[in-house]
């Protein structure tokens, strides 16, 4: 997901794209443990999803104020 998309969210909308990303990355990190990982490298992209998505949620908050 692209930081351009994101910012066209609310802020509602981003802690709920947050929060499923933050399961993904759970059921993905459970998958590893018992070895049924079959994309480890998409474990990278949900980490770094979940820091874009912290980081406009950042944004819109000092922009708020």
């Amino acid at each position: 997901m692209k930081a351009e998309e994101l910012r066209q969210l609310a802020i509602p909308e981003l802690k709920e794209k947050l929060r499923e990303l933050r399961e993904e990355l759970f059921n993905l990190r459970f998958q590893k443990s018992i070895h049924q990982l079959e994309n480890p490298m998409r474990i990278k992209q949900v980490k770094r999803d979940i820091a874009r998505v912290l980081t406009v949620i950042r944004e819109k908050e000092l922009n708020i104020r």
